[in-house]
Formats: C-alpha cells, sequence, structure tokens
C-alpha cells in the first residue's frame, strides 16, 4: 500500500476544506491573523516557487530559525514543495551552536523569524548566507517574507515527495555533548503521525496550543505532523506572559507538555489556592466538581479531552493530583531518533511511574545490562554525516539503543530506570542512578528543578533551584527558616524510601536560576548536567564538611 505522505494530506485539505480555520497567529496586543487552509498553503506554495527560482541544487539544506509561528509551519511546507530538506535550529542558541548546526548541516539559505535576543544570536548566522525574514522576525536587512509572497506566483498542481526521501534533519538539544543531525524522511515523521492519529482518535475538529518549541521532535510530531495529517486546528502562543490568554484562546481539546511546566501550573494554581484547603474541598462531592471546574477551566483545559506528558520522567504525586482534578495525564516516551513514537500510556491501563505500552507497531526488549531496546517505524535513517555514531546505537537488526535504563513489567509497560551514562559511582563503590531520586526532590512545594550528583563522593548528594514564587520570600527570616525547615523533613522522609548507598548526604539550595540561556538547561528544559555539575563542583567539598543538610549557597 502506497504511504500517504503529510505533503500529500495537506493539499488534500487545501482542496476539501479549503475555506475553514486552520492556523491562528497572534500578532500582539491582543491582534490575531488567521489562516484556512487555502490560504495558508497558497503562500506555501508562492515561497517554494520562490525557492525554486533561486536555482538551488535539489535537496538543499534549508534552516529554519524561528520561535513557533503560523510561518513556520507553512516554512517547512515551502521547503519540502521546492524539493528541499527543513533543518531547524532552536529559537535560543549560543552563536557558537548556531554556527556549528549550520556548517555541519551545509545549509544553503535561513528562514529567519520570530525570535527574542536575535541580536546576541546573529553572529552564529555565516555573514554571506543567503537570508528570508519572515512576518514577526527583528529587522533585517534581507528579502521580505511579505514581499516574496505578495510578488511570486505560486506553484500550481499536485506536489509529491518520495516517502523515503530526507525531509528533515533535527538536531539534538545535547544534554550529552555536541548537537548530532537525525535524519527523518517523510515516511519516518508520517507513521508516528499516524499512529498517534488513530490511537488518540484525532480528527480535524480536535484543536492545540503550538507553544513548546517546533524545532523538537516532540512538537514536531505531536503539533506540526499530527495537523498536516489529520488537519485540526493550531494556535500559536505569543509570549510566556500571555500563556494563560493563548490557552483560553485555543480551548484545546488535545494538550502535551513536559514535566517542569506541569509543575508550574500546579504551583500557580498554589498560590491561588493553598494545596490543604484545595485537597479538602476536592473531598466534598458536591463541590468537589465546581473546584474541579474552575481550576480546569483557569488552567484553559476545561476542553481537553487528552493530556499528555513527555520529554523527562514525571513525579507520581503530579500525576495524582492532575486525576484529582478529573484530568487524567498520559505519559509517554520518545526521543529524537524515533521522532518520539516509542511508548505511551493508555487511558484505563496507568501505571503510575510507568511511561506504557509500546504504540502501535513498536516493538521493545531490553539488552542483557537493562537497556531498552526500541524498534520503531519512526526510526531515524541515521545521523547526518557520521555513520559511525549511527552504528553505535543502531543495531543491524534495526533496533535502536536508547541509553536509557528500564523495567518491563508483566503487561508489556515500560519504566524508566534511569539513563545508562547518568549512573555515577560513590566512592564507596556503589552506583546511583540520578534520575528517580530527582523526580522526588522536586516534591516539595517550593522546589523547581532539581540536580543529585556525587561522582567522588561517599554520598551523593542534590541541588535545588526553588520556584519563581518562592525566590523572593527567602529574603524574609521567617519564610527562609520555614523552607529550610520543610526542605530538611523532606529530604529526610526521602532518604526514608531510598537505599543506604541512594541517600542524599545534604541538599544545597542555588540561588542562581538554571536557564536554556546560561547553558544550564536544554531547549526542552532538561538537565546539563555535566555543565551543572562543573559548575558547582569547587563548592561541594565546602558543602560536605558543613554537615548541615540543608546549606544556601
Amino acid at each position: 500500500m502506497a504511504i500517504v505522505t503529510q505533503l500529500d494530506r495537506v493539499q488534500e485539505f487545501e482542496k476539501e476544506l479549503a475555506d475553514e480555520l486552520w492556523l491562528t497567529q497572534p500578532l500582539g496586543g491582543g491582534e490575531v491573523q488567521t489562516f484556512t487552509y487555502a490560504q495558508a498553503v497558497d503562500e506555501a506554495r508562492r515561497m517554494a516557487a520562490h525557492l525554486k527560482s533561486l536555482d538551488l541544487p535539489p535537496k538543499s539544506h534549508i534552516a529554519l530559525f524561528s520561535k513557533n509561528t503560523a510561518w513556520w509551519l507553512i516554512a517547512d511546507l515551502a521547503i519540502w514543495m521546492a524539493d528541499h530538506v527543513s533543518i531547524p535550529l532552536y529559537p535560543i542558541l549560543t552563536p557558537e551552536t548556531i554556527r556549528q548546526i549550520i556548517d555541519h548541516s551545509g545549509a544553503k539559505l535561513i528562514f529567519i523569524g520570530k525570535l527574542d535576543g536575535y541580536d546576541v544570536m546573529a553572529p552564529g548566522i555565516p555573514e554571506g548566507l543567503p537570508r528570508i525574514a519572515m512576518p514577526l522576525a527583528p529587522k533585517l536587512d534581507a528579502p521580505q517574507w511579505k514581499d516574496i509572497v505578495k510578488s511570486t506566483e505560486p506553484l500550481a498542481g499536485v506536489i509529491e515527495r518520495d516517502p523515503n526521501d530526507m525531509a528533515t534533519i533535527i538536531y539534538t538539544s545535547g544534554s550529552t555533548g555536541v548537537p548530532k543531525g537525525v535524519m527523518h524522511s517523510f515516511a519516518t515523521m508520517s507513521a508516528p503521525g499516524d499512529g498517534f492519529r488513530d490511537l488518540l482518535e484525532i480528527t480535524r475538529h480536535d484543536r492545540m496550543l503550538s507553544y513548546l518549541p517546533l524545532a523538537h521532535a516532540f512538537e514536531r510530531t505531536v503539533v506540526e505532523t499530527g495537523t498536516f495529517l489529520s488537519g485540526f486546528q493550531v494556535y500559536f502562543a505569543e509570549s510566556l506572559d500571555t500563556f494563560v490568554a493563548d490557552l483560553k484562546r485555543a480551548q484545546p481539546t488535545l494538550f502535551v507538555s513536559v514535566p517542569r511546566l506541569w509543575q508550574k501550573f500546579q504551583l500557580g494554581v498554589f498560590q491561588k489556592m493553598p494545596p490543604e484547603r484545595l485537597s479538602f474541598l476536592l473531598k466534598i462531592p458536591i463541590v468537589a466538581g465546581i473546584i474541579r471546574k474552575k481550576v480546569l477551566s483557569g488552567l484553559g483545559l476545561d476542553q481537553a479531552r487528552f493530556a499528555g506528558s513527555g520529554s523527562a520522567p514525571i513525579p507520581a504525586q503530579l500525576i495524582d493530583w492532575y486525576r484529582s482534578l478529573g484530568l487524567e495525564l498520559l505519559e509517554g516516551y520518545g526521543m529524537t531518533e524515533n521522532f518520539s513514537y516509542s511508548h505511551a500510556t493508555q487511558p484505563g491501563d496507568v501505571r503510575v511511574g510507568y511511561v506504557g505500552t509500546p504504540m502501535p507497531g513498536v516493538e521493545h526488549k531490553l539488552s542483557d545490562a537493562g537497556e531498552i531496546l526500541v524498534k520503531s517505524p519512526g526510526t531515524m535513517l541515521g545521523y547526518y554525516n557520521a555513520p559511525e555514531l549511527t552504528a553505535e546505537v543502531l543495531t543491524a537488526d534495526g533496533w535502536l539503543k536508547t541509553g536509557d535504563r528500564g523495567e518491563i513489567d508483566d503487561k508489556g509497560r515500560l519504566r524508566i530506570t534511569g539513563r545508562v551514562k547518568e549512573l555515577f559511582k560513590t566512592t564507596k563503590g556503589k552506583y546511583v542512578a540520578p534520575a528517580p531520586i530527582e523526580n522526588k526532590l522536586q516534591l516539595h512545594d517550593d522546589v523547581e528543578i532539581a540536580c543529585v550528583t556525587g561522582d567522588g563522593f561517599p554520598q551523593p548528594y542534590g541541588m535545588v533551584v526553588l520556584s519563581e514564587a518562592a525566590r523572593p520570600k527567602v529574603k524574609e527570616e521567617a519564610e527562609r527558616t520555614r523552607i529550610e525547615k520543610t526542605l530538611a523533613a523532606h529530604l529526610a522522609k526521602l532518604n526514608e524510601e531510598l537505599d543506604q548507598h541512594e541517600q542524599l548526604d545534604f541538599v544545597a539550595v542555588i540561588s542562581d536560576d538554571w536557564t536554556i540561556e546560561n547553558g544550564l538547561l536544554t531547549p526542552t528544559l532538561k538537565l546539563k548536567r555535566g555543565a551543572i555539575e562543573d559548575k558547582y563542583r569547587p563548592k561541594a567539598d565546602d558543602w560536605a564538611k558543613s554537615k548541615q543538610k540543608v546549606i544556601w549557597s
């Protein structure tokens, strides 16, 4: 049976749903621009015609550097229609990483769109690289998207690409070192999109809000490929300040996020209603329904029929909390290397702490060392210009070595127990997996993010960054004392649940923020463990000598 690609489906929607609303883009100040299917694809056809007029070699690599906007999707379509390959760049990267990706990919042109802090990142773009300024881009001395679209006739007819053609190269976020270029074809992108559509019964009547970076495989799979194949409406977020308003505008029926943001949503609720009071009210039968609706409506999620979490493990208590609100938070697991198509928890079959069963068409097993191996229709073609790296993670018979350690229960549900390379050894010769301990450490109400380390120490230790709401409070002596006492109690309780060699010697409360910009988090908000350890390792000896359980740093 012939493979129907996302490009095929979009052109079908262009005809079948020509005048129906598809994309909604905020322009600032409450103003939005909407696109019907016909309008959006018309712009893609016009931009594709312009790209073809540049006489670039077939299958040229074209960089796409922008925050999420409607034009991000349209530009991707245009690149494909012009017989080229898209190279997404995260909208927050250092100049060095930008230059590295552009040079490694051999990009022939770059689209530049909506960006914050562009002046800092701009030196990473080679001076002679041709560029096109998308709407909402910073001021650039470059051809403007609107001018090109206005003056160019659209490509006509049905435009086809071979399903096995390379469609994109997604550069990994670099949590474990230098970013690698993951090659995906139209087939390895569309198969996961079809799988999610069938599993979740997604239709064109659904709605999603796009706000996680489209340069990442997770958002690319669920939102971009999802809407290209199913035709559902996509709304775009304007900024962090307008996020709740953006959510309420979209009223998403499908919503996915990452654990750190699910935790932020919870903290936002607790700022308006103390957790003890909320818990009490949810136990009163007559009141509980009203409270649940009020909380979910305040988050803009009262219409969500599916809520998912991915990218990193999510604490079990957080899943339970959302379930108490009537929102079943389903966890998923996947990698850039398999286009985020691996495992998902199924409604009614949730085992807390597990990421679910294999998606349709996916197989899994454990190696002798306990590493998770996955065979997926979304498995990459390989790493670009790196056959030796490809051979390290792809076996001859098609199994992807995930680098994650795991366990599989009797129902085939998978539990992630840590990264193979994240294991560290204490001076007592014991190995420690940090991720499960970090998840538990982050359950303290005032903690936003945690890192557990201890290589070369007798016992592991933790570092935490407080939530935005808690940070100003530490200036008040009473609040600082309260946080210290509750954190010490939380640590004591946590240590009771851990094996002796895993118990944390102390927790250091870090005054610095950990951000993408300062290189301590990846663009998908994962810890850059090595960078964090390098930064604070010089202080760790003094922390340990202090013999305190909670240390302010």
